[in-house]
């Protein structure tokens, strides 16, 4: 947990995170009835106890406010009653405050000169306690750091967390049908309303949408009172156009909306531009995709599902380190997924979706170093894969059962789910490293002072020792059970033990991106697969996010651009003021708008839609980090066949800006231990220092 030096609220990890997902996630709505999510719904433990040992060299009075009912013990003697304020004594004592609340997560803020509420606290929820037969208690639970997050006011309670809320007012109306100007997010208000009646309100992210009231995904019946002067809509939805109608006697002045945000610090925010207007507007319109599905948590579309899905949510947090890098979404989402042990069924349920949960750890340590997180979530990890390897088939392969969802792609060929996927298989073998990992990691950075049933590090030891046996001995199956050496490529499956021998993207840009294939077969497979235009493409932006960037580390920074631009500049030709759940692009008018078998069923702002956010900053501006934390990163600007490109990306210590033409590049940064790569050789970057180096042979 992050320390902080002043008073906080506190409460159990992930309780905060998972009670407030369930608010998020039940918000869905399907023309007006509530539409719950598919997956097991954890809730927050009721009771739980915090407990700090403090030394005082004189009496302190303290103040106290709790998230529910408490009890309150000074060196094992309960007091009297729920005080707000108590003075304690001069000298070492132990404090312990028991709070019960069933409706919010239990949370406790303590606050005096010397004593008070932080991540320093320790928390457990009480499940192992048993009393003998003179009255003494025996048993304990598992200690760990409290939680904290934003909220550091007595008054500024846990529970009373919403986002941010600004007016915006319609662009244009014509007939009852309100545009305004882009998609958007909120809440629909009526201003100087007058009689009595129902107002009828039709979102719509496209004008047909709106207008659509037999069709259209979401929609509002207000009932109004007489002498109602404002209404407001009681849920946030998301749209551009509104089509209003009212019965009775309703008459209004005007419609504004209270547009719904999540706080950005745009000081310490990634940015690009270059010298392709189309592409800036490709990269302002994915910030502003990823600006809208940032909520409480990053969601996947703001229209239709609203859900927290972890295959989307990999994706949002890998742009978010480009862009906002605002780790403590990353960290509530991952969280938020995560859940509760016991473990009954996959993330989402969806198989693919917990292998991209563990990866989505590693990449958080890796662009954060944070290993405080890392170690709270270990031991969840750690039930999670145990969940994974229970249900593996003797090959010690990851099978779908009857209640797992195979997902992979939306996709417009015939492609099975059935068996044993190499897909699934290659997610799997990199979940296996990545528990590895974090164990070995772990075990290098011990606890000082563990709290009381903590992981001992000889655990972590034997952990790592075990994952690296797993992750190995599935990594040598690989080729032997998949690869076709004549085609240059995995095969998709074996079906009833015979190999399904068709031929999918899927499974062969992940060994290139997990680094599952040696250059001789990476260079292989860009040519028998990546670039053969015989085998299916690819039509969702959530695996060409992954296609490009396997394109990009092989140095096709030219054909990405293309790319880049025929895709994303194709959405934008289409009117798209934020990128889409899937684009085909021989597609034309209502077919754009149609999916699932509805014909307004696409989600049109969607977070897998905004991945040249990422590309662009990792790839072209061409910063990555090289050791945790960007202790370490590189530097490998791509102009790809622009002019120029200028940008700024986000770490821990601060921004790095990159400028680079045709002649020279220019980079600067904040901290860490930077190295700019280029042909010509590699330059060390000085943290504050502009670094310039002038190219002898124009670039092109």
């Amino acid at each position: 947990m992050t320390k902080i030096n002043k008073a906080t609220w506190i409460w159990f990890p992930g309780d905060f995170e998972i009670w407030l997902g369930n608010r998020l996630n039940n918000r869905r709505t399907e023309r007006g009835a509530m539409f719950p999510p598919f997956w097991k719904q954890d809730s927050h433990w009721v009771t739980v106890e915090f407990s700090k040992t403090i030394v005082l060299d004189e009496p302190e009075t303290v103040c106290i406010a709790v998230e529910g009912d408490f009890n309150w013990m000074l060196d094992g003697k309960l007091q009297f009653g729920m005080p707000n304020e108590f003075t304690i004594p001069a000298g070492e004592h132990k404090l312990n405050i028991k709070v019960h609340n069933p409706t919010t997560p239990p949370a406790l803020y303590i606050e005096g000169k010397t004593v008070y509420t932080d991540s320093s606290w320790l928390i457990t929820y009480e499940d192992k306690i048993w009393i003998d037969e003179n009255g003494v208690a025996h048993g304990s639970g598992i200690y760990v750091p409290a939680a904290c997050w934003n909220f550091y006011s007595i008054d500024e309670r846990p529970s009373n967390y919403r986002l941010l809320r600004k007016e915006h007012m319609p662009v244009s109306s014509e007939d009852g049908l309100y545009d305004f100007g882009r998609e958007t997010f909120g809440y629909l208000k009526f201003c100087e309303v007058n009689g009595e009646g129902v107002f009828h309100v039709y979102y719509g992210e496209s004008r047909e949408e709106a207008l659509d009231k037999e069709f259209c995904e979401t929609l509002d019946k207000i009932v109004v009172k007489l002498g109602d002067k404002e209404v407001c809509t009681c849920h946030s939805k998301a749209f551009r156009y509104v089509y209003v109608e009212t019965e009775g006697n309703l008459t209004y002045n005007t419609v504004a909306m209270d547009y719904e945000y999540a706080p950005q610090n745009l000081l310490k925010s990634g940015t690009f531009r270059c010298n392709d207007d189309e592409l800036n507007r490709i990269w302002e319109i994915g910030a502003y995709t990823m600006d809208l599905t940032t909520r409480e948590f990053f969601v996947d579309g703001i229209k239709r599902d609203r859900w927290i899905w972890s295959g989307d949510a990999i994706q949002s947090y890998l742009m978010n380190y480009y862009l906002r890098f605002d780790n403590e979404c990353v960290k509530r989402t991952i969280r938020q997924l995560r859940g509760k042990d016991p473990v009954t069924a996959h993330i989402n349920t969806i198989m693919d979706y917990t292998f991209y949960w563990f990866k989505s750890i590693y990449d958080y340590y890796l662009y954060t170093g944070d290993v405080e997180f890392v170690r709270e979530l270990y031991p969840r990890m750690k039930t999670m894969m145990d969940y994974v390897l229970g249900r593996t088939n003797s090959d010690g392969m990851a099978e779908g059962k009857s209640d797992d969802w195979i997902f992979v792609d939306w996709v417009d060929f015939p492609m099975h789910k059935r068996g044993v996927l190499c897909f699934e298989q290659i997610l799997f073998c990199k979940s296996l490293e990545t528990m590895q990992f974090c164990a070995s990691m772990l075990r290098e950075h011990p606890l000082e002072f563990p709290p009381q049933g903590s992981i001992p590090t000889e655990i972590y030891e034997t952990d790592a020792l075990n994952y690296q046996s797993l992750f190995e001995s599935l990594k040598a199956k690989l080729k032997p059970i998949f690869w076709n050496e004549e085609k240059g490529a995995f095969m998709h499956s074996i079906e009833d033990g015979v190999l399904n021998p068709h031929i999918t993207k899927f499974p062969n840009m992940f060994a290139m991106l997990y680094d599952f294939l040696d250059e001789i077969d990476k260079k292989r497979v860009m040519h028998t697969v990546m670039l053969n235009p015989e085998i299916d493409p690819i039509t969702t932006p959530y695996m060409r996010f992954y296609e490009l960037e396997a394109l990009c580390m092989m140095g096709l920074y030219a054909e990405v651009m293309n790319e880049m631009k025929a895709y994303w500049g194709g959405m934008l030709h289409e009117g798209a003021t934020s990128f889409w759940e899937k684009y085909v692009p021989h597609e034309n008018g209502a077919q754009h708008l149609s999916m699932y078998g509805r014909p307004y069923g696409k989600s049109l702002c969607h977070a897998w839609g905004a991945s040249p956010v990422y590309l662009l900053g990792k790839y072209y501006l061409g910063v990555q980090p090289t050791s945790p934390g960007y202790a370490t990163f590189t530097v490998t600007p791509a102009l790809g066949g622009l002019e120029w490109i200028e940008g700024d990306v986000p770490t821990p210590h601060g921004l790095v800006h990159i400028y680079m033409d045709n002649y020279k590049v220019k980079i600067k940064a904040a901290g860490g231990k930077g190295t700019l790569l280029l042909p010509s050789g590699e330059y060390p970057i000085i943290p504050g220092k502009e670094l310039v180096v002038n190219f002898r042979i124009k670039q092109g």
